[in-house]
């Protein structure tokens, strides 16, 4: 018995492990208290870390579909045969005849993110597709607008504010989300004990509302109206204090002058006077932070609550603050240093909706239509990785219609899952303990200052791949298929950088950073190097605007916002769908781990007791949920929680499609939210709004 330290990196919070190993396998989890990020917090899904490696249900060897079996193949003729079904794809159709799909983990796998997305862009497509557009994109695009970079996002300093304001998320069950906090429980605890208050405003009265000092029920999709009539009254009333490096100020007080708390409550039902009241409290407290997540961004205004957000902090002063929200400083900037791109808006659209890109990707929720329609630039062949987007974005069950029509399908995957059940070949990398890990993203999100790099706790197979050397394999192989290559000094230069390994390359980035920390240091430290708490003081210098300034009023933000007058107000008696998420879930997968799908089930509608009796309902019983796009069978579970008006079903369920192969443990109940969320209902960055779709609900017949 041996114990190795280890890092649990399913979600953002990216955990410190103390991991017990016996006969090659772990028996043992729990948190590392000398990380100096996590300090010894673990949840539910760290401690099923060890259930992955050993999964019965995961792939280790490439298969092939051959009709409805699948048979295991080499990884050579695997390799070929993607290679060969992507390269005739272009050779025959075009560049867009190819489209790319990255899921959530790929993230979190130090190897995607050197060598996947050198895979992805070396795909001249405009079909790339990611889970960023069912999820963040709003954060993204205000990040870029504001302060010059798509992940230039500023993190409320947590271990310091005094006044923390919450608009739809989850910190309690997500460990925070774009705000990387391990072990929220205890900051929040901490928070109280210095005289701190949380105060959120949710659909739902979640784990983080039942903890918090406050809890407002807001209308789903309504948001908008009420962060604006924030920004009204602190306007109104003389309570900004904005920094001298921000432009438009002017511009700001006029757009949101007609959004007072009277109309904001017309539209959320949330009081006005508690709007003002949080105004000023919010502007007197002595370090504040607002923070808005997947709630608000999953909404037709999306784009417009995450500028408000970010106005809230900007005009009060609290933007590079102590105790309100900051920019990080990692030991590998990828913003700094450029490794990931700036991001930009609109220089192409898709060619059946016309919707603009971002950074390079359009939204995943027009990705159907474009395989399904004819023409030049239809979509043929399909490459996923890491990715169930039938189960993940809007209007699941046509788009599962949908890739059935492909010429060809590959996945990279451990599973066989809604998705990947229609695919031609699926090749199957190595898994979380099996392969070393940096976190590039999430230290640049983190709300405190910190390096980690963790070795493989395992040593992968004789016949096992890493992700990052299927990527490599796959760039080498189509490349030399394709019938127009690259310039020559391109490919060689791409391809001598998909040869280095991952671990190589951080190495590399280490050494040539500006925070003094080798890679060496790092091995010697496997708990992690504490770089110390988050900086004020470092606006402008930052900002990687053109010209070094804040423009507080972007175009685009400026024509939602007059779009945002004339939208028409919920109306009485309809039902509003959104979401949730549990800490025992991991988006769509870990469904079929034994040790996270114990006790009570957690797939039901959650429903008002009042909107139950006023459809003659009852707690308990099946009810059909009917959208725009689709209809799904479920148990209804009354409970105040939930603001009437307003019913909720679970993100990643829905596992056990007609004629699926799919691999994951039988009788794991629930059905997929996304049969019923509406693909045609976006924000203006793109992002899928699936917050806030109307629907019926009645007795199942």
């Amino acid at each position: 018995m041996e114990t190795r330290t280890g890092v649990c990196n399913l979600c953002e919070a990216m955990c410190g492990l103390l991991l017990t190993i016996e006969d090659g396998a772990v028996t043992g989890v729990r948190g590392n208290p000398a990380d100096p990020l996590s300090r010894g917090h673990i949840c539910p899904k760290g401690v099923a870390i060890g259930d992955v490696h050993v999964d019965p249900d995961r792939l280790r060897r490439p298969v092939r579909r051959d009709g409805d079996r699948w048979v295991e193949i080499g990884w050579d003729e695997a390799l070929d045969l993607v290679a060969d079904g992507l390269a005739a794809a272009i050779n025959d159709h075009g560049e867009d005849a190819v489209a790319l799909y990255l899921g959530n983990p790929n993230v979190h796998s130090l190897g995607s993110m050197t060598h996947g997305v050198a895979l992805a862009q070396s795909f001249r497509t405009r079909n790339k597709f990611s889970a960023t557009s069912v999820d963040q994109l709003p954060h993204q695009l205000v990040g870029h607008l504001l302060y010059g970079h798509q992940l230039l996002l500023p993190v409320p300093d947590i271990d310091r504010t005094s006044y923390f304001l919450v608009f739809g998320a989850n910190p309690m069950a997500s460990n925070g989300s774009l705000m990387t906090v391990p072990d929220f429980p205890g900051r929040l605890r901490e928070l109280h004990a210095r005289g701190g208050r949380m105060v959120v405003l949710d659909p739902r009265r979640t784990e983080t509302a039942k903890v918090a000092d406050e809890h407002h029920f807001v209308r789903p999709g309504t948001d908008a109206w009420v962060l604006l009539a924030l920004l009204q009254t602190l306007f109104a009333e003389g309570l900004t204090r904005p920094p001298s490096y921000v432009d438009g100020l002017a511009d700001v007080e006029r757009l949101v002058a007609g959004f007072t708390p009277e109309v904001a409550e017309r539209a959320s039902g949330v009081p006005a006077e508690e709007i003002r009241r949080i105004a000023r409290e919010f502007a007197a407290a002595d370090g504040a932070a607002a923070y808005g997540r997947i709630g608000v961004s999953t909404q037709a205004f999306g784009t417009v609550c995450q500028w408000a957000v970010q106005m809230l902090n900007l005009v009060t002063g609290n933007l590079d603050r102590a105790g309100g929200t900051l920019f990080t400083n990692p030991a590998i900037d990828a913003v700094g240093r450029g490794l990931i791109g700036r991001g930009h808006h609109d220089r192409y659209r898709s060619r059946v909706r016309q919707a603009p890109e971002f950074g390079g990707e359009l939204p995943v929720s027009v990705l159907r239509e474009e395989i399904e329609t004819p023409g030049e630039g239809q979509v043929r062949a399909l490459l996923t990785v890491a990715g169930n987007p039938v189960l993940s974005t809007p209007d699941g069950a046509a788009l599962d219609r949908a890739l059935e029509g492909l010429d060809f399908y590959a996945a990279v995957d451990i599973y066989i899952n809604e998705t990947t059940r229609h695919a031609d070949v699926i090749l199957p990398p190595t898994t979380l303990l099996e392969r070393d890990h940096y976190d590039l993203v999430f230290h640049l999100l983190a709300v405190r200052n910190t390096a980690r790099f963790t070795p493989a706790v395992f040593a992968k197979g004789r016949d096992q791949r890493h992700d990052w050397e299927i990527f490599r394999d796959l760039y080498l192989r189509v490349t030399r298929r394709r019938r127009r290559k690259p310039p020559l000094r391109r490919r060689l230069a791409a391809e001598a950088r998909m040869r280095m390994s991952p671990t190589f390359l951080i190495g590399m980035l280490l050494r040539t950073g500006r925070s003094q920390t080798t890679l060496t240091e790092l091995r010697k430290h496997p708990e992690g190097v504490d770089l110390g708490p988050l900086r004020a003081g470092q606006l402008p210098g930052r900002l990687r605007t053109s010209n070094g300034r804040i423009d507080a009023v972007p175009a685009l933000v400026a024509d939602e916002i007059a779009r945002l007058v004339a939208e028409p107000l919920p109306h009485d008696g309809e039902l509003l769908l959104i979401g949730r998420r549990h800490q025992r879930d991991c988006n769509s997968w870990m469904h079929n781990t034994d040790r996270l799908t114990r006790g009570r089930a957690r797939h039901q509608l959650l429903m008002h007791p009042d909107d139950l009796a006023a459809r003659g309902l009852s707690d308990g019983a099946t009810v059909a949920v009917r959208s725009r796009v689709g209809e799904v069978a479920v148990e209804v579970s009354a409970t105040d929680d939930m603001m009437r008006g307003v019913v909720s079903l679970p993100h990643g369920y829905g596992h056990g499609r007609d004629g699926a192969r799919l691999g994951v443990a039988a009788g794991v109940p629930g059905v997929s939210i996304n049969d019923l969320t509406d693909p045609e209902r976006l924000d203006v960055s793109g992002n899928a709004a699936l917050s806030g779709v109307p629907v019926t609900v009645s007795a199942w017949t």
